[in-house]
Parts: structure tokens; C-alpha cells; sequence
């Protein structure tokens, strides 16, 4: 009887079993139905990378070696592994592998400051439509950019992956960014979802901000870009929002992204593992990154437990599935792993051109090839590219100023350059055999120490050359805020010599300096300002930064950058520096104490009154360079500005004409004054841009602009919607925000109203500045 069972058993075990339903674009419901739980619960968990624990191998191999993250793969249903890599400058992988003697460098791109200082929509979804298809030819399925957070303090130590301190600007620029990237077919994640405007203690911060903030500043950015470009993924980030982690906030991630904005795609969190699996489920955060067993598993205990309900974890499996069905892998494209590096330097190479902005010229640029150029500074030698940490990119080589010069024509100093050369070469031999300074290379705490200049050293320099440049760097990253310091966003004493010294030294004898700031963030110019003939802010220019500024050094291009971001004359002069943990810079997570104000918590105090909106609202006066500001090598004029009424708003029309000598292109901004009403508004806002092709002397081109009634409004918080008042706005045509070139006046007669979920409420603590208060600061 015994044997009988067994043979019954082993005929059974030889018949062929039903097959599992293969997910394609079409049965997702049926995929769904058909997974168990713990299938399910591994789905919405990253794969992590593989790893040994205890001896044994734990996660999944990721098949793009150096990409941060990864899905997990279910072969039953035919549910590839789908993977996810930084970053905002260009794919961030591993250039070299074991046994592998091909090379798998990327290119690096401009950063988002760059980008965004070009105003350029067309430009900006060209250089990353090239981008994103690195990403495509080494094999990931999306991009972990762009960076997108609010430049609400200049020492943020990620500035340099976002894009501005106005939404406007930076919710259009990421828009462009993101159907640059996902033209080849492959998806992008919009990050950090929300607040995450600081780094220092950035994984547990509480960023407490009013709702009429997160509304107009916060989140807006957001929105438009959710809106405009139909991003696959959102990031949502570590902080907390209004004391709640935004991985695990319903009103965050359900009420407004999916319900006000009608987002469609997933959201997946930042890399980390917070206790908060369940919740984080329940909110719709669908994708738990880089992951762990230990979230499977608490999810699969929540839903025994009734924690979850499998509706809940159904529908964000749905999301995935989604999601999946979308990706190169899944479709099946054959990556190459060779992208067209050669094209995508010489788009890097426009790019940061177009990026760089002219802060001042008296006269000196551009250079004539026959003038000879003494190159100071070590960035001059070495310049920096792009910032640290995760937002970094694995270049073949990063072109620096002199080289850049040098093959534009001009003579360059021989014994000034090899001074800076075998210093440079020191530094780099032995950096890593110094842990402390390779940690603080990598983290962005600090640059090369520059080598004090004597008045001696220009006396043998000064009578072989013509011009003075003179290279000022930062640099900045992941996990650290920079510093209220000298050194950081003020001269440290050594550059402060230097620069008095060569200005010295070359004013005596009539000759001219100029100053490339190749920085990551705004820094303090007002101190000496005066000492330089010219100033360029080349940010981090990608990685042919040294041809990029060569050829508006040169006149080869004409600067036609405008400043992101207002600059201060002194730090505190952004109200928001009253709220910022400047001074707990070096300090270690784990030595924070409990409720450590700008450490711990955040109280965004100013309000809406970020950046431009608090300078030309109350004190114009304390900043060297206004927000939008950038100058040119020609003229221009604005004439015949109109508005005109639209079905849902204004249709702004300006003219501009190059009244200078040389071809040229400008930027027209468009803010827009309300008139006063219920709400206190800032004296400008920024509604809508446009940049001109490039204009020859005497030629002239009229551009046109769309604002909307909803892009009017602002947030009423005793009502839970925007509003847009009656009244008559005036729509100014300006050069910067403080720079009005020509107006016009349009009446909106009916008053406009959009509800929105009444979430997200900050705590009875956020106490913000009152006017007075604003305009005494």
C-alpha cells in the first residue's frame, strides 16, 4: 500500500503543472491574482546589492555593477530586475570591473545650478536627452535625478545637484530635464519629496513649514514638474515633513501628489531602512530602497496582522507592475555599453558655456589671443567639475582652465603654471595615502589649500604677462552642509592675500585681473568685489568645464547665463540663515542632542520669503548679485511689451533687440506684481521665462510667454486653495529681479479658486517672521 502511495505520488510530481501567467502590459490584474503574499512583499522591496552575511550571499546581484539599487526579480512571471542608478550629472557606475578590460566611464554633465542658470528649456532637454541615454546604452532602467530641492539657504551642501531658489525656474528646468531622460525610453526619480533642504542630521530632521510655503515654494517645483513631464518615479525623501517622515505620509504622497496632482507613477524612498515599513506601505510609497528582508517581512506581518490591508498592498503592487512593464529590460532592449561619449562631451562643453554667468567686466573680456595669461589658483590646474558624494560621475577626464586656454591660442605663463602644477600633483600623490583628507575630498568638506603669493613672486610675474586670472573654488556634497566661514563661503585668509596681492601687483602696472569662481553654491563677493576687473561664475561646468570657460574668456561665446539664485552681501542677510544648522558643521549624528534646533527640527520661519522674494520685497540693497542677474558682451533692448487675455489667463509679448556690436542672447524674465489683497505677496514673482537664439548686431526677436490664472494665485490656508485675486497685475519684462526693462498691465476679472487636500499642517511650534519683522532683518 505504502509503495502504491509513492508511485501515485511520483506520477503526480510528472505531470505537468499549470503554467504561471507572464506579465506583459496587458494582465496585470491577472499578475496581481496570481502572487502570494510574500511575492507581493518582495516586490515593493529593493533588491539590495548582494552581499555576504554570516557566509551567505543576501540580495540580489545587481547586473550594472556600481548602480545604487535595483528591483527584485520574480523569473515565474517573467519579472525582470530593474535598475536604478544615480545621478544628476550623468550615470554614476563603476568604471572598470574585475576580469574586464573594457572601461565603462560616463560622461560628466554640468550640474543642475549650471543647467539652470543657461534659462534654456531647449538646451537643457538636449544636453539630457544624451544623458539619459548613457543610461539607457549602460543598462539601468532609471535615473535617480534630478535633484530638485529648493535653494533655500546658500550652504545647503547639495545645491549644486538642484536647480535654483525659485520653483518657477527649477520646476521648468526639471521638467525639461526629465523629458530629456525619458525620450530613450528610460525613467528618472524626482527627488528629495519634500523639504530635504539642508543635509546635517538629513535623516531624521523634522523640516517644519508652513502650508501656504510648502504650497508656493516647497512643493511647487514639484508640481509643475509632476505636471509638465510626467516623471516615472518620485523619491521621496528621509527627513521629516511637519513631524512626519515623508516616506510614510499619506497627505504627502496619497492627498496631494496622487490626488491634487494626479500623479500616475511610483514613488520609491530614499536609500535607508526606516522602521516605518508599514506605514510607508500604506501612505503609497511603493518601492522600499536599497532593501532589506526585514521590510518583506514586516510587511507580510502587517497584513496578517491587519496592519495593512491587502487592497492597500494590491494597489501599490499594481503601481510597480506599472512601472515595469515600461522599462528598457522588460522590453527588451539589448544595451550596448558604449553611448556616444565623443558627441555628449562636446554638448557638456555648450552647456557649460551657456551656463557660465558674467558677473563683471570693466572692460577687460574678452581676452585677445595676443594678451599672455598668468593662471592662479590651483582649480586653474584642477578644476572642479561637479560636487561629491552620490551626485559625483566616473569620468574618463575632467579638462581643466589651462588646458582649456591653451588650446584656445593664448600664452600662459610658464613658471607661474608649473608652480601650480607640482603642488596640484603633490596633493593628488598623496590624498589617499591621508584618510581624513580623502574623506574630506569625497564628502566635500574642503578643497586644496591654496599657497600663499608674496609681492615678491608678482614682481617676477607681473612684467611677463598681461592678465591675471585668478581661479577661486568650492566644493560640496552628500551628507554635509558647508560652512558660515572663511574658507567656505567667505575667502579664507590665504585667498584674500593672494587676491590683494595679484590686484595689487597688476593694478600698479595698469593691467587687469580677472576672477573664475568655479564654486557649487553662492558664496560672499561683496569684501572684494572691487579687487577684480572681471568676474565669471563658472559653477561646476562638467567635465569640459577648461573649453567651456576658455570660450567665453575668449569671446569664442558670449555669456548669456543669469544668476539662480540672489547673492548676499553677509550670510545673515538671508533671513532663512536664522534657521540653518551653519554653526554644527563636523558634528556626527549620533552626538545630537534632543530637539537641537536646525539640527533636530527646522523652523522655516521666513515663510514664503525665499531668496528674491525677501530681497526686492525688503532690502534690495543686500545683495552683490540679484537673482536672474548676469551681464553680456552686447546690449539689448526691450520695446513693445503687451498682455493679452487667453481662455485660462495672459499671454505675455516683449521684443528684444541687440543694440551691441557682437551677436549675443538674452533672457527675458517675466514677474509678476499682484495687487494687494487678503494675503501679504512678495513685491515681484518670477511667472515665466524665455531666452532669445542668438541675436546678430541690430537684429531683433519677440518672444512670447503663457501665464495662467492658476500660475497667479496663492495659497489661502483659512480656505485650503489657491486663489487668484481681481485686480490689475503688472507683468515686468526684466533683465533680473531687479532690473525692470519694460511693463505692462492686464486686469484678471473674475477671481480664480482651486481646493487642494487640507493636509500637512505644521505643528502650533512654527511661529513665522511677521512683515515687521521681515523688513527690520
Amino acid at each position: 500500500m505504502r509503495r502504491a502511495f509513492i508511485a501515485l505520488l511520483a506520477a503526480m510530481a510528472s505531470l505537468p503543472v499549470a503554467a504561471q501567467p507572464k506579465l506583459t502590459k496587458d494582465n496585470i490584474d491577472e499578475i496581481v491574482e496570481a502572487m502570494t503574499l510574500q511575492e507581493k512583499a518582495s516586490l515593493l522591496v529593493g533588491s539590495a546589492r548582494m552581499v555576504m552575511v554570516n557566509g551567505i550571499p543576501t540580495g540580489e546581484a545587481n547586473r550594472v555593477p556600481g548602480a545604487a539599487g535595483a528591483t527584485r526579480t520574480l523569473e515565474k512571471y517573467g519579472i525582470p530586475q530593474t535598475v536604478l542608478s544615480d545621478g544628476p550629472a550623468g550615470i554614476r557606475i563603476n568604471p572598470t570591473r574585475p576580469g574586464d578590460k573594457n572601461t565603462y566611464y560616463a560622461t560628466g554633465f554640468p550640474t543642475g545650478t549650471v543647467l539652470a542658470a543657461t534659462w534654456d528649456l531647449d538646451l537643457v532637454e538636449k544636453v539630457t536627452e544624451a544623458m539619459g541615454n548613457e543610461f539607457l546604452e549602460y543598462g539601468a532602467d532609471v535615473a535617480l535625478a534630478p535633484g530638485m530641492n529648493i535653494h533655500r539657504n546658500p550652504l545647503c551642501g547639495r545645491n549644486f545637484e538642484y536647480f535654483s531658489e525659485d520653483p518657477v525656474l527649477s520646476g521648468n528646468m526639471a521638467a525639461a530635464y526629465v523629458k530629456g531622460i525619458q525620450s530613450n525610453g528610460v525613467g528618472v526619480s524626482i527627488k528629495h519629496f519634500a523639504g530635504n533642504d539642508a543635509e546635517t542630521n538629513r535623516n531624521e530632521a523634522d523640516s517644519r513649514i508652513s502650508v501656504r510655503a510648502l504650497r508656493e515654494i516647497y512643493l511647487k517645483n514639484f508640481e509643475i514638474a509632476v505636471r509638465k513631464s510626467d516623471p516615472w518615479t518620485v523619491m521621496s525623501s528621509y527627513n521629516k515633513l511637519n513631524g512626519e517622515y515623508t516616506q510614510q505620509s499619506t497627505g504627502l504622497l496619497t492627498d496631494v501628489l496622487r490626488g491634487d496632482w494626479g500623479y500616475k507613477g511610483i514613488v520609491m524612498t530614499d536609500w535607508g531602512s526606516k522602521a516605518g515599513t508599514v506605514n510607508a506601505v500604506k501612505a503609497q510609497n511603493d518601492l522600499m530602497e536599497p532593501g532589506n528582508t526585514t521590510e518583506i517581512d514586516r510587511i507580510v506581518k502587517g497584513v496578517e496582522s491587519g496592519a495593512i490591508s491587502m487592497e492597500e498592498v494590491d494597489r501599490n503592487v499594481r503601481n510597480m507592475l506599472n512601472y515595469i512593464v515600461k522599462t528598457p529590460v522588460f522590453n527588451g532592449y539589448r544595451y550596448s555599453n558604449k553611448p556616444d561619449l565623443k558627441a555628449h562631451a562636446e554638448l557638456v562643453r555648450q552647456a557649460g558655456a551657456e551656463g557660465l554667468i558674467l558677473l563683471k567686466n570693466d572692460g577687460v573680456l574678452p581676452l585677445s589671443k595676443d594678451e599672455r595669461v598668468a593662471l592662479f589658483g590651483n582649480a586653474s590646474y584642477s578644476l572642479i567639475a561637479g560636487g561629491t558624494g552620490s551626485g559625483d560621475v566616473h569620468k574618463a577626464h575632467v579638462i581643466s582652465l589651462d588646458k582649456g586656454l591653451a588650446e584656445a591660442g593664448f600664452g600662459i605663463d610658464k613658471a607661474t603654471s608649473e608652480w601650480y602644477r607640482d603642488y596640484v600633483k603633490y596633493v593628488r600623490e598623496t590624498e589617499h595615502n591621508n584618510s581624513n583628507l580623502f574623506n574630506d575630498y569625497y564628502w566635500g568638506k574642503s578643497v586644496l589649500p591654496e599657497l600663499k603669493l608674496s609681492s615678491n613672486f608678482m614682481a617676477r610675474t607681473v612684467p611677463h604677462t598681461d592678465v591675471a586670472i585668478v581661479t577661486i573654488c568650492r566644493n560640496a556634497g552628500e551628507a554635509s552642509d558647508r560652512h558660515a566661514a572663511e574658507g567656505d563661503f567667505y575667502l579664507d585668509p590665504t585667498e584674500a592675500n593672494n587676491l590683494r596681492v595679484i590686484a595689487n601687483g597688476y593694478h600698479a602696472e595698469g593691467k587687469k585681473v580677472v576672477v573664475v569662481l568655479n564654486i557649487g553654491g553662492v558664496m560672499e563677493t561683496a569684501s572684494w568685489i572691487d579687487l577684480a576687473d572681471a568676474i565669471v561664475l563658472a559653477y561646476q561646468p562638467g567635465q569640459e568645464g577648461g573649453y567651456s570657460i576658455a570660450d567665453v574668456l575668449s569671446g569664442k561665446v558670449n555669456p548669456s547665463g543669469k544668476t539662480p539664485d540672489s547673492f548676499p552681501i553677509e550670510y545673515f542677510d538671508n533671513p532663512s540663515s536664522r534657521n540653518f544648522p551653519y554653526d554644527y558643521q563636523g558634528a556626527k549624528p549620533w552626538d545630537y542632542k534632543s530637539a537641537v534646533p536646525n539640527v533636530d527640527y527646522v523652523n522655516y520661519q521666513e515663510g514664503i520669503y525665499v531668496g528674491y522674494r525677501y530681497f526686492s520685497t525688503f532690502a534690495p540693497q543686500k545683495v552683490t548679485f540679484p537673482f536672474g542677474f548676469g551681464l553680456s558682451y552686447t546690449t539689448f533692448a526691450y520695446s513693445a511689451p503687451k498682455v493679452s487675455a487667453t481662455a485660462d489667463g495672459f499671454k505675455a509679448q516683449v521684443t528684444v533687440k541687440n543694440t551691441g556690436s557682437v551677436a549675443g542672447k538674452e533672457v527675458v524674465e517675466l514677474y509678476v506684481t499682484a495687487p494687494a489683497g487678503k494675503l501679504d505677496k512678495p513685491a515681484v514673482e518670477l511667472k515665466s521665462f524665455a531666452k532669445t537664439k542668438l541675436l546678430a548686431p541690430g537684429e531683433s526677436q519677440t518672444l512670447t510667454m503663457e501665464v495662467s490664472n492658476y500660475d497667479l494665485a496663492s495659497y489661502d490656508e483659512a480656505q485650503s486653495a489657491f486663489v487668484t485675486d481681481e485686480g490689475t497685475y503688472v507683468f515686468k519684462f526684466c533683465a533680473s529681479s531687479q532690473d525692470v526693462r519694460a511693463s505692462a498691465e492686464a486686469k484678471v476679472k473674475k477671481a480664480g479658486f482651486w481646493k487642494t487636500s487640507d493636509v500637512l499642517h505644521p505643528s502650533s511650534e512654527l511661529k513665522l517672521f511677521t512683515i515687521d519683522e521681515l523688513a527690520k532683518m
